[in-house]
């Protein structure tokens, strides 16, 4: 299996920083070919370490929301997870350990949309609880 270098870690970090970043300014910040960038980011992707290329955004006016589930057996983790992934509005969802078994990151048009993905949450079986957050600020 290959293995990946500080090269390697540093493209990765560019690219989080800007996955549109062209392979020839990768290529000039790493001092490596645009070739060899290629083949750096297809063994990347074929290694599974990156998962996808995607954008971010941030339309103005929206609100996003942490939302922490507590979930209870039977149901397994991975499979409320899945459900929550279903949801329209939902970029992400981790699940953890501690007090509460899953976060989720949601954006919304507003309040409203909020409580409507809060009352999706809690309906899907092994639900027991939810805490939301509203984010007031973020930091990149």
């Amino acid at each position: 299996m290959p293995t990946i270098d500080d090269v390697d870690i540093k493209l990765l970090k560019l690219l989080k920083e800007n996955a549109r970043t062209p392979y020839s300014r990768l290529a000039k910040e790493l001092g490596i070919s645009e070739s060899a960038v290629r083949k750096r980011i297809s063994k990347l992707i074929k290694m599974g370490i990156i998962k996808k290329m995607t954008i971010e955004y941030d339309l103005g006016n929206e609100i996003k929301a942490i939302i922490l589930v507590k979930s209870q057996p039977p149901v397994p983790v991975p499979e409320i997870s899945r459900n929550i992934m279903k949801i329209a509005g939902v970029d992400y969802v981790y699940e953890v350990t501690g007090e509460y078994d899953i976060i989720v990151v949601a954006r919304a048009s507003g309040v409203d949309m909020i409580n409507k993905f809060i009352d999706e949450i809690r309906s899907i079986p092994g639900v027991v609880s939810t805490y939301t957050m509203v984010v007031l600020r973020t930091w990149v």
